[in-house]
């Protein structure tokens, strides 16, 4: 049975509670509501390489995997000087 989808707001919401100062775009790139293209730039990624930029993202949103609401992402991460 499949979990109810997740919004990308709620994406957003999992995100900034591990990096609160975080921009994040999250765009639905299957129409199914469970497959994300996310966009984070964060001054919290400052100092840390890609991978473990990454890493903290998953860990944002590892409930959602977990119970099925999010099924696959695509990161992209960057500082806020880079974002603009």
């Amino acid at each position: 049975m499949k979990s109810a989808m997740i919004t990308p707001a709620e994406i957003a919401a999992l995100i900034r509670v591990a990096l609160p100062d975080a921009t994040v775009e999250a765009q639905d790139w299957s129409g199914t509501g469970d497959h994300y293209d996310v966009r984070v730039a964060s001054e919290g990624f400052r100092g840390f390489s890609l991978l473990d930029q990454h890493r903290m993202i998953y860990a944002a949103v590892d409930a959602a995997l977990k119970d099925g609401r999010l099924h696959a992402i695509q990161i992209k991460t960057e500082t806020k000087e880079r974002h603009g």
